[in-house]
């Protein structure tokens, strides 16, 4: 089991790591931008209403990417302690152990498959 747990523990750091670069990354981008609107640069406004509408969706979309990146941050966060409080793998609803498929796939899950297909289900 510890040997499952270390395996898991280093596929979470990796893909924790992974994750803080994309993150830092579209941060500094939209910092970027919020500057260029700050600055007053006119060489980048643009000129057309769409490209307005462009951009606002673009800066909104990068926005709802930060925020699925820091959620997906604070599962792992979560899953790596589980992992040293021994409790990891285990559905936060029902309590039974989740497949190892599943967690092959989501490290960071923490509901079993019918226990997150049943949350999915009741938020429609």
């Amino acid at each position: 089991m510890k040997e499952e747990f270390a395996q898991f523990k280093k596929l979470l750091l990796s893909l924790r790591e992974k994750l803080v670069g994309n993150v830092d990354s579209m941060q500094g981008e939209a910092l970027k931008r919020s500057r260029q609107d700050a600055s007053g640069d006119l060489s980048n406004v643009p000129i057309h209403m769409a490209d307005v509408g462009t951009d606002n969706y673009e800066r909104e979309l990068m926005i709802e990417l930060i925020q699925n990146g820091e959620e997906s941050l604070r599962n792992i966060d979560t899953a790596l302690e589980k992992i040293e409080e021994g409790t990891f793998g285990i559905c936060e609803s029902c309590e039974k152990k989740i497949n190892k498929e599943r967690l092959k796939a989501v490290p960071y899950a923490s509901l079993c498959i019918d226990c997150k297909r049943e949350e999915e289900i009741d938020n429609v």
